[in-house]
């Protein structure tokens, strides 16, 4: 029988990918709903495409996310939007016990604990999306929790890994957006360049794999072959390596627990060994290399891990401030340094709280409140 596959964000970059990996495999996978926030246009397309039952745009507000994440009845729900808005549709789904292939940080990082909690306790499977969890998760598969001593997450540095501290507060929006690898979203690309990604993927990796920040290291590795690392007791090491396609862990997270094919090229055997971890098709040799991330020049890195020691609502107020300040850097209200004092200011601001629900709900509103104030003051004039 075919999976039933509900996507929340089916315009965006993750959503469109999942789509086009479904393609692939129509034996396999049936679109049973898809939620798009405001690009109506590319929603009818693959409405004409997959002839889903549901389709809901942002216009349609909660009660849409719950249609499609609830409704639908679907075996996998892909939660690919962005930010807090499907947080409810999640939960709900999750209360029933629905695989969640999880490609929202934010969901994790806000409400991780308190997620990861309720779908043990609801026999839901969660499947991470994000390459560098995707990579852990594989590392994982039938070894015992007490054998891990590390986890390791890789990035790539972004586009101003080489760039000097003062460089990078001033950097403009077209230089954020040139990531030198990954093909992603505006909001993604952008906390690639502050590495916030990776701080709220050091919150994420504690929260679904049950490790204390101190053991989740973070490593840059320009050439984004190698995901993530797994540091056993005995001194082993597995890492899962992939050529930087996200096409990779969407379709591992919807066919899981086997694999699919998403690239007939590797199956067909048209393509040399060493194309597939990372050279250039007439390359001799390949080259990995990989450096400490570095806090000083990049201090979103630090933010995160501080929000991850302080626990409760804290990861939510980091992230919800971030989104914020990110908006506004690509509206041309901030410069680009300031986004991490931002995130900084709404940290020291707004109050701890439990995770709970209503909590991070309470604090994610907070944050972005405070965060808005801050942008104002930046763009107050000063009185002499």
């Amino acid at each position: 029988m075919r999976k039933r596959v509900a996507i929340l964000g089916s315009t965006g970059s993750i959503g469109t990918q999942a789509l086009d990996v479904i393609a692939r495999h129509r034996d396999r996978f049936e679109v049973v709903a898809l939620a798009a926030g405001r690009n109506v246009g590319l929603l009818h397309e693959q409405v004409q495409r997959f002839a889903p039952a549901i389709a809901t745009t942002a216009a349609d507000g909660p009660a849409g996310l719950m249609r499609v994440a609830v409704e639908s009845e679907p075996d996998v729900l892909l939660a690919a939007t962005d930010g807090a808005v499907a947080f409810d549709a999640v939960f709900a789904a999750v209360e029933r016990g629905t695989t969640i292939a999880v490609a929202n940080k934010e969901l994790i990082v806000a409400a991780g604990e308190l997620f990861v909690e309720t779908a043990a306790r609801n026999g839901a499977t969660l499947l991470p999306v994000d390459s560098e969890h995707s990579a852990i998760f594989q590392c994982l598969v039938g070894e015992a929790h007490a054998s891990i001593a590390e986890i390791v997450l890789t990035a790539s540095g972004g586009p101003f890994w080489r760039a000097s501290r003062e460089a990078i507060e001033r950097a403009d929006l077209a230089s954020a957006l040139a990531h030198p690898t990954w093909r992603m979203g505006t909001k993604n690309t952008i906390d690639s360049a502050t590495m916030m990604n990776k701080g709220l993927e050091a919150i994420e990796a504690s929260r679904l794999f049950g490790v204390p920040g101190d053991r989740v290291r973070i490593v840059v590795h320009p050439q984004s072959i190698a995901h993530g690392f797994v540091i056993f007791t005995d001194g082993s090491v597995k890492a899962q390596l992939a050529a930087p396609d996200m096409r990779v862990p969407i379709g591992y997270a919807l066919a899981y627990p086997g694999r699919i094919s998403c690239h007939p090229e590797l199956v067909e055997g048209q393509t040399a060994p060493l194309t597939w971890l990372g050279a250039k098709p007439d390359a001799a040799s390949l080259r990995y290399d990989f450096e400490p991330a570095d806090p000083e020049r990049f201090p979103c890195v630090r933010l995160a891990y501080e929000a991850l020691e302080a626990g409760g609502t804290v990861p939510a107020v980091l992230s919800a401030a971030n989104e914020v300040a990110v908006g506004a850097f690509v509206e041309g209200r901030i410069q680009f340094g300031e986004i991490a004092r931002i995130i900084e200011g709404a940290m020291g601001r707004v109050v701890r709280r439990e995770a709970t629900l209503d909590g991070v709900r309470a604090a994610d509103r907070q944050a972005r409140e405070t965060a808005v104030s801050l942008i104002e003051e930046i763009g107050r004039p000063s009185r002499c």
